[in-house]
């Protein structure tokens, strides 16, 4: 194994966002960021590959703000380098510009055996950047893996279907993109921590990449993001026993849809 690329998002937090109550947008200026949580599963996938066959991960990211405290959690979980496209160019980016700049990325980098990431972004929930960037690199993709294993030039991948799993094959290079239930991504210890700051960050910017901002312009437009309505019903219910009570409240769930007859 010579060298494992992992597309990683810095995301917004979604867990420390606030509601407008008023207009039902999201507030996020201030909140924290975080590597996007699948994306570490894949990070972690990675990690684990090279302990078992050696090489190396790189970590791969476009960001219109400074990603580097991300970055280092990257870095103190085992990755050897991280790569970042630093530019406010790329605010407002869709999915088909992001895949652009990796697609520029891996180029520059080059000679990889994987590409891993993950199959989606908690904050948008498109799943379409490793499709698309296994599409401009012209690899074969596995999608929806929850277990990776290597057999020689080859990657073997069992995948999440609906109401099924199946087992495929793919010659390397490829690209995989994997759920959450593939592990359980490591905490740092002190020692990892403390070596990371001494890792290199490699910074980037469109330019360095020949990229001009009309080729990564959104081709897509997001009209609006609202929170839902989160209204009580207020119902009460009353009874002379626990039996009685427990009657009338499945008689409610099963009027409200909650449950089935």
């Amino acid at each position: 194994m010579k060298r494992i690329l992992v597309c990683l998002k810095q995301a917004v937090d979604v867990s420390q966002l606030k509601v407008d109550p008023a207009t039902r947008r999201l507030i996020t200026a201030g909140a924290p960021k975080k590597i996007s949580d699948f994306d570490k599963n894949a990070l972690e996938e990675a990690i684990r590959l090279k302990e078992k066959l050696g090489g190396e991960v790189l970590t791969l990211t476009v960001s219109p703000e400074d990603a580097k405290p991300v970055l280092r959690e990257a870095l103190a979980m085992g990755a050897d380098r991280a790569y970042i496209v630093n530019d406010p160019s790329v605010q407002g980016a869709d999915t088909m510009g992001t895949a652009y700049v990796l697609f520029e990325m891996t180029k520059k980098i080059a000679d990889f055996d994987l590409i891993l990431c993950g199959e989606t972004s908690l904050d948008s929930f498109s799943g379409l950047v490793g499709s698309r960037l296994s599409e401009l690199l012209n690899l074969p993709q596995i999608t929806s893996a929850r277990k990776v294993a290597v057999e020689g030039d080859t990657v073997v991948a069992e995948r999440s279907l609906e109401d099924a799993s199946e087992t495929v094959r793919a010659k390397m290079p490829a690209l995989i993109s994997v759920t959450r239930e593939i592990n359980q991504p490591r905490i740092p210890s002190l020692m990892m921590i403390m070596k990371a700051s001494k890792k290199e960050i490699v910074t980037w910017t469109l330019k360095d990449l020949n990229v001009s901002t009309e080729k990564i312009a959104a081709k897509t437009e997001v009209i609006d993001a609202l929170a839902p309505k989160m209204e009580r019903k207020k119902i009460k219910i009353t009874g002379e026993s626990v039996q009685e009570i427990a009657e009338k409240l499945a008689k409610a769930l099963i009027q409200e849809g909650v449950v089935g007859r």
